[in-house]
């Protein structure tokens, strides 16, 4: 089954953030899954935030998003990886 068409023109720069706790390793998961998504993706264009306890973590990437298919299965990898809280 073909989804609507997409309001968005490809190529794009397309933000995702991601929330969690910062326990150990889950930095390096988010990271490698967007880059197994994205392997073009500009450091420059990633920053991280602790919330104000210091209990969660929010990581933002700004990816240049090539098609809806790439966006999809990336939000799909990131919603079933372990400590992920929240997509954004």
């Amino acid at each position: 089954m073909v989804g609507p068409p997409s309001p968005l023109s490809f190529p794009t720069d397309y933000p995702v953030k991601v929330v969690g706790r910062p326990e150990d390793g889950f930095r390096a998961r988010v990271h490698s899954i967007v880059l197994r998504h994205a392997p073009a993706l500009d450091a420059e264009r990633v920053t991280e935030r602790p919330s104000a306890n210091g209990k969660y973590v929010s990581i933002s990437y700004v990816l240049v998003a090539e098609s809806r298919a790439q966006i999809e299965a990336l939000i799909a990898e990131l919603q079933a990886c372990d400590g992920v809280m929240m997509l954004l």
